[in-house]
This record gives C-alpha cells, structure tokens and sequence, in this order.
C-alpha cells in the first residue's frame, strides 16, 4: 500500500514545474492588470520589491519592479498607495512561491479610468474616428443652429445670449438632454439623433459647462463619441473650461474651449459683417476716385496734346505755301525750265558761259546745252549786239 501511494506521488520539483507551466502557460496571466494597496515596500540595486493586497488584508501577493522597469512607472510603489499595476506572473520553484513582474503602475481609482479612457482613445484613434481628414467645415451662414444640452444649465442660457448677440433673428432648436450621471450618454445619443432627423439645422453646438472628471464623463462615453462622428451635420462642442479635454472634443468638427466660445464659432459677428461692408465700400468709393482722377489727368494731357496738334497743323500748312512759293520762284530761276522754253546755254571750252560776244574769236568751239543733248558750234561769224540776226 505504501509503496504504491509513494509511485504515484510527485516530487516538489515535478509540483511546481507543473504549476510554473499551468501558470505561466495561461496567456492571460502573462498581462494582467491587479489593484490593491501596498503594504511593504523593500528597494534593492535589482529592483524594487513590494507587497499587494486587499484593503481588508485578506489576500496578498509578492510583487517586483526590475531596475530597467522602474524609470517607466508612472507610480512608484509607496506604503499606504492604492495602485494599479500591469504585470505577469511567474513561479519561483525554490522558494515555491509565485510573483507578479511589474511593468508599469498607476494610481488606482482614477487612474484606473485614465487608462481605461486611454485604451478607448487609442482605440478610435486607429479607426481613423479623430483624423482631420473626416472633419467637415462649418457652414459660413447658418440659418438655423440646434443645441444640445441641458434645457436647466447655464450654458443653455450663455449659448442663447451669445447666439442672439452676434446674430440676431437667428432660429435656434434646442434638443434637450443629460449632461452628467448614468443616463446622460444614452440621452446625448438620442438628442443628436432628433436634431439628424428634423433635418433643419445647419449645424449643431454640443455643450455644457465645467465640472469634475466624473460629471464630464458622458463626453468620453464611447456611444456618444461614435454618435458624433457619425452625425450628419456639422457639430461643434463647447464642454467644461478651457483644461478640459474629452473624446467628444476629439470626433468633432471644431472644438471649444467653453459653451460659450462653441456658440461664437457656429455664427459670424453680425457686426463684423456691417462693419467689413461698410470697409469694403469705403475702399471702393476710395479706388473709384484715384481711378476717376487718374483717367481725368489722362484726358487733360489728351486735350493738351490736341490742343498743339491743331496749332502744328497752322504752322505745317503755312510752311507748306511757303515752300510752295519758293519752288515757283525756284522753278522760275532753274535753267532747265529756260532751256525747255527753246533756248540754249554757249558754253566755252573752259566751261565758262557765254553771256556776251565779248571776248569770243572767229573759230572758237562752242558746247551749246540744249533741253535735251549738246551739241558742239564753231564761231563763224561775231555780230554786234545791234545787229539783226
């Protein structure tokens, strides 16, 4: 009988192999995240050793921060802390104990939503739900803005004065809701929706004022944030003060700091608008006139250039009965005009001309110019000036 109980019996090492691989086999004990509050804390050049457990200290486990793990805590282990810790379990067969490896720490409590909130953001953010490419431009002139808050909260009234004051007779909807406790995020879904279905509104201002993280918490519910980034018409949010920052700022079109400032966003200044007309008209009355007194200096030097151009016209026509006389005059005086009247001009042979007998002798040559050819003479006979041919 004996020896039969001790065949069948393991040995510690075979034991603890066993558990070791049961343990550390099971992928979900590779990463777990583990809550509690720190009840002893031992520092050494390996590593940073501590104990977990309940609050009622009903239940303990021996924990390890490796000295290349302990500059990446964003909670060093403290006696007394309420920490969360992601870690991974191993078993240690000498000693028969099991141990949590540490990675990373956090406050618990809220740090436990931080990461929660953390792994939800990261989440929609590689969906592609935040990226700039799905954000649509608001409209420039709304002719009617729906707001979704609470119809009791002081951004309703701030959103209401703001909208009148910068754009009076602008239709306004309000689409009533939550905007805290257990029942706002399902509330938001269904006032976005009712606003999407009456189809009027041009864009929609999503608001409420500042709170604690706990009272902002719908605006990072994943309903709402998926609601909004869905919504068919443009909205802008306006939740808490200008440090807040949730998922539903995130997903949508524009984002402000306050209820207010999302309501400034949604409509132009109206008397802005009056105000830049009233500028553009300035300046255009102002280009009107350079233009006018640029093209009338223009005319006046047109005038004055038409005014010589009729005064050269005098001085060109006399100029040109001037030199009409004196080509007559010229003409009268040419030679050639004399020669085609039948005349001839005696020209000696030293191309002297002959205007009289004088010093002229019996066979001397003589070139006669004609009005067309010459001709060569020999002086036969000299008469006196009296005499008759």
């Amino acid at each position: 009988m004996t020896s039969t109980i001790s065949d069948k019996a393991l040995s510690v090492a075979l034991l603890t192999s066993y558990l070791q691989d049961l343990l550390e086999g099971d992928r979900r004990l590779q990463s777990l995240w583990v809550t509690g509050e720190v009840a002893s804390v031992s520092e050494h050049p390996s590593g940073t050793y501590f104990t977990l457990c309940d609050a009622d200290k009903s239940a303990a486990i021996r924990c390890v921060v490796w000295k290349s793990q302990r500059p990446k805590l964003l909670e060093k282990p403290k006696k007394g802390a309420q920490l969360l810790v992601l870690g991974s379990l191993r078993v240690y067969k000498t000693r028969g104990e099991y141990q949590l490896n540490v990675s990373q720490s956090l406050p618990a409590g809220e740090g436990l939503q931080a990461l929660r909130l953390e792994q939800l953001r990261s989440r929609l953010d590689a969906e592609g739900l935040f990226s700039p490419a799905n954000k649509r431009p608001l409209p420039a002139h709304p002719k009617i803005v729906a707001v979704v808050t609470s119809d009791t909260s002081a951004a309703w009234g701030d959103i209401q004065r703001t909208l009148t004051q910068r754009y009076p007779r602008l239709q306004v909807l309000l689409s009533p809701t939550a905007v805290q406790g257990e029942s706002a995020p399902a509330e938001i879904v269904r006032a976005i929706a009712r606003v999407e279905l009456d189809g009027r509104a041009d864009v929609i201002v999503l608001g409420r004022g500042g709170g604690a993280a706990e009272d902002l918490a719908c605006f990072n519910d994943e309903r709402v944030v998926r609601a909004i980034g869905n919504c068919a018409i443009p909205i802008i949010t306006g939740i808490g003060h200008e440090r807040d920052e949730s998922l539903a700022d995130l997903v949508a079109d524009k984002r402000a700091h306050t209820p207010t400032a999302a309501a400034e966003q949604a409509v132009p200044n109206l008397a802005d608008i009056y105000f830049q007309h009233r500028q553009r008209v300035v300046n255009l009355a102002q280009v009107v006139r350079s233009r006018f007194q640029k093209e009338e200096k223009h005319l006046q030097l047109l005038q004055n250039r038409l005014k010589r151009l009729p005064v050269t016209s005098r001085t060109l026509q006399q100029a040109s009965g001037k030199l009409e006389v004196l080509q007559q005059k010229l003409s009268a005086l040419n030679p050639a005009a004399v020669l085609e009247r039948g005349y001839a001009a005696a020209i000696q042979s030293d191309g002297t001309i002959v205007r009289s007998t004088e010093g002229l002798v019996l066979g001397e040559e003589l070139t006669l110019k004609l009005s067309r050819g010459v001709v060569k003479v020999k002086i036969v006979e000299i008469l006196d000036a009296t005499e008759k041919l």
